[in-house]
């Protein structure tokens, strides 16, 4: 064996190929896959091959697309049958036209059919208690084994080396970099390591120090005998019913996703360790739990009562614990991780090899792959219990219709507030957000009916929402952000490396905020956050609660490019963060302070609040005058109270997130990984204002302060119809974009929604849109954003 690579690849699966596939697309020889045993032995060999490709993320759907494109050049099996999605409630056929807007953006041919045209398609079906039903003629079926090989054979003929049956012992690592693999066949020096281990991937990435949480479950299957003479038949959902069908020969594949599910070599307490012979093998039938799923399959499918069961397939899949793919480099710089593909990986094999190509040779992914990526687990997933929980839950709900404002509830609480106890105590309803117990609203708010949305935005709405927010515009509203995200940048290359990173000037005066945007080299938005100068080399860097993560990694990562010696920690939990916002703020501090609070807008101040010394930061997020006071977290509880005493007699209303989201709606505030992100520029996205060209940073040469289209603000004719995200926009009958956020304003009494839209000459305000909502298209008008001063 050679004794040296650029780049190695542990997994001879279909992810495995893709990656080794995609890298020799981009130029890349060196390259080294290494498979324990043979070529598709792990799980690629039992899938079940079903290829759909709209998904409600933008990205994965993207990501599938090219799969479909792909697949069509290769010599695998690709059947381009069509899919069919059921509807067996009205709940669920809203659900579908919903999904039926988002294929617009996309350029899918989704298209909502009748049930007579679903048992047309798919004679095979029972139509009794379907409501409605769409139809995607470009979804298909693939011989998962056959695309594997397919894509090795490209690989090879590309320059990669394949080597079966060599088993991985180890990773080599130094200086917090990868430096090669132990196998038993010897060793390997190398710059990058891909893990595509699949099943194995969690048990790989402890070689390396990393936890990739996923949890290897059972999933199966039946293949019948033939006993139909059809030809061509689409693949079939009914996730009503748990159920998904699909063609083989003259019988079907059948399998879906019960509801008590069973974990492989997970537990509570240990971290799941595949035994080691356990290579082109099946694990045990269970047929006492697929009975509810044999049972579901005879309702849409009679023939499945009397058919014959050729075998059952019982095989484990890995998941995660949030159905997304694990994507992306590791803490571990070169240690590069694409697994826990949550049994359809098949349809994403071919995107998953493209983007994981590109972040390896380019050093970031071409497209918006946060939720996809490794680092979003925060520190809790390396505990087996948290993980197992979750992954658990996420099977078991594997079919559930994913509704606006959704919680999960496996593994909580978990994070909590010092003030958890109070916002219990006073009828807070909790979401959660990265293992945080965060407050949606409280319903001790709650007055009447108020202004309930239509359809599916209102249904997890509170009247208490509107409550807080015209009590944060007209008085005052508290907050609870202590799951906020902070990051401590120390050291006398702290100024250096944040100047570098941030568009915005940030190495200025102590005291001074400043908010800043930080880019990729294509000037896309990486990180959205405020940083605040403590001291010459103290810098206070405030994000999202799920940002965290990420913020960390890609700061990190730009002080090891670059040979900064500054000091990054995550030091959330060390702080408490209040926000109190509204015309009436300033009275309730002044009753509590002894300090001046005239210090000017986006800077800070060490103060005293009561009893407990406090940091207060002059910003906001929600449009009214007002700060955020952190604290130490002993003090957390003992602010929060004085603070709500002082303020009661100043008409003062505690507040959660939905508020927080219709405030800063109106105000026209960004959130990323919706309205911003890797993909748009701040130029785009109507930040212009914070990128200060005559400095160097990162992406500023990519940057057009033209650009072609831009973040505008639409309000809709009917209040009650409220877009969510990935509604289609069109202009001139012409679907031209998606929204990216919205939701309903309290003060403006309007629906609200931002789409990135062309950047035409003329008042930005003179242009009329429509945006599809729950399949009915609403005429919209492009306005002059702020809608509140």
């Amino acid at each position: 064996m050679s004794d040296s690579a650029r780049i190695v690849i542990i997994g001879g699966g279909v992810g495995g190929a893709s990656v080794a596939y995609h890298l020799t697309q981009l130029g890349e020889r060196d390259v080294v896959v290494l498979e324990r045993d043979e070529l598709t032995s792990g799980s690629t060999f039992h899938s079940a091959g079903l290829v759909g490709q709209l998904r409600a993320d933008p990205t994965l759907t993207r990501m599938n697309q090219y799969s479909v494109e792909l697949y069509r050049t290769l010599d695998a099996g690709w059947t381009e049958c069509g899919g069919i999605k059921l509807a067996s409630t009205p709940e669920r056929m809203a659900e579908i036209r919903r999904q039926i807007g988002w294929a617009r953006t996309f350029g899918l041919p989704l298209e909502e059919i009748s049930v007579a045209e679903a048992v047309t398609l798919f004679p095979l079906m029972d139509p009794e208690g379907v409501v409605g039903a769409a139809y995607l003629p470009t979804d298909g079926q693939i011989d998962p084994s056959q695309l594997c090989y397919a894509l090795a054979t490209r690989a090879r003929e590309g320059g990669a080396t394949l080597r079966t049956r060599t088993r991985v012992l180890g990773i080599e690592t130094a200086g917090g970099r990868v430096t090669g693999v132990r196998t038993d066949q010897g060793d390997i020096d190398c710059e990058i390591v891909v893990n595509c281990g699949g099943m194995f991937a969690a048990e790989i990435g402890r070689m390396a120090g990393v936890r990739v949480p996923i949890v290897p479950m059972s999933h199966q299957y039946v293949v019948t005998d033939a006993f139909h003479d059809h030809a061509g038949l689409p693949t079939l959902r009914d996730p009503d019913l748990l159920v998904y069908y699909r063609q083989e020969v003259q019988g079907l594949v059948m399998g879906g996703y019960e509801r008590t599910c069973a974990p492989w070599t997970a537990g509570a307490n240990t971290y799941d360790t595949v035994p080691g012979d356990f290579n082109g093998r099946l694990l045990s039938e269970d047929w006492p739990r697929f009975e509810e799923i044999s049972d579901n399959s005879r309702i849409r499918v009679p023939a499945m009562a009397d058919v014959g069961i050729r075998k059952l397939i019982n095989g484990p899949e890995a998941f995660t614990p949030d159905n997304e793919f694990c994507l992306g480099e590791t803490e571990v710089r070169g240690f590069f991780v694409a697994a826990g593909f949550c049994a359809h990986g098949i349809a994403g094999a071919g995107g998953i090899g493209k983007v994981m190509a590109e972040w390896i040779v380019e050093g970031e992914p071409s497209m918006d792959l946060w939720h996809m990526d490794v680092r979003r687990f925060g520190r809790h997933y390396r505990s087996p219990s948290y993980t197992l929980k979750r992954a658990v839950e996420n099977y078991e709900t594997y079919y559930d219709i994913r509704y606006p404002g959704h919680e999960r509830s496996a593994g909580r609480p978990l994070r909590v507030s010092p003030a958890y106890a109070w916002h219990t105590a006073h009828g807070a309803v909790f979401g959660e957000k990265s293992g945080w117990e965060r407050v949606n609203y409280y319903a001790a708010n709650e007055n009447g009916e108020g202004e309930r949305p239509k359809g599916w935005a209102g249904r997890s709405w509170s009247p208490a929402i509107g409550v807080e927010h015209r009590a944060t515009r007209t008085a005052a509203g508290l907050f609870d952000e202590s799951s906020f995200a902070k990051i401590e940048v120390t050291g006398r290359d702290a100024a250096a490396l944040l100047e570098w990173v941030c568009d915005n000037r940030v190495a200025r005066e102590i005291g001074a905020v400043t908010y800043t945007q930080a880019l990729n080299r294509r000037g896309g938005i990486e990180c959205d956050f405020t940083v605040t100068r403590r001291g010459e080399e103290e810098f206070l860097i405030v994000t999202g609660t799920a940002f965290g993560a990420h913020d960390l990694g890609w700061l990190r990562k730009q002080a090891a490019h670059t040979g900064s010696t500054a000091r990054i920690a995550d030091v959330t939990g060390q702080y408490a963060c209040f926000a109190l916002w509204g015309p009436r703020a300033g009275d309730i501090m002044r009753g509590l302070t002894p300090d001046p609070m005239d210090f000017p807008f986006m800077s800070s101040r060490e103060i005293t609040v009561g009893d407990v010394p406090v940091l207060a930061l002059r910003v906001t997020f929600v449009g009214e005058h007002g700060w955020e006071l952190y604290c130490s977290t002993e003090y957390g509880l003992a602010l929060w109270q004085a603070l709500w005493r002082a303020g009661e007699p100043y008409g003062l209303v505690a507040g959660g997130y939905r508020a927080v989201d219709s405030l800063r709606l109106e105000k026209g505030y960004r959130v990323w990984g919706a309205d911003i992100g890797p993909e748009t520029t701040p130029y785009e996205a109507g930040l212009g204002f914070c990128v200060k060209p005559d400095k160097d940073f990162l992406g500023r040469d990519a940057l057009d302060p033209a650009p072609k289209r831009r973040l505008r603000c639409v309000t809709l004719s009917d209040p009650g119809a409220v877009a969510l995200g990935n509604e289609p926009v069109r202009v001139d009958g012409r679907v031209v974009a998606r929204v990216t956020s919205g939701g309903y304003g309290y003060t403006v009494r309007e629906s609200i929604a931002y789409a990135y839209l062309p950047a035409e000459p003329g008042p930005e305000n003179e242009l009329a849109v429509e945006i599809e909502v729950e399949g009915a298209w609403v005429a919209g008008t492009v306005v002059k954003s702020p809608l509140v001063p």
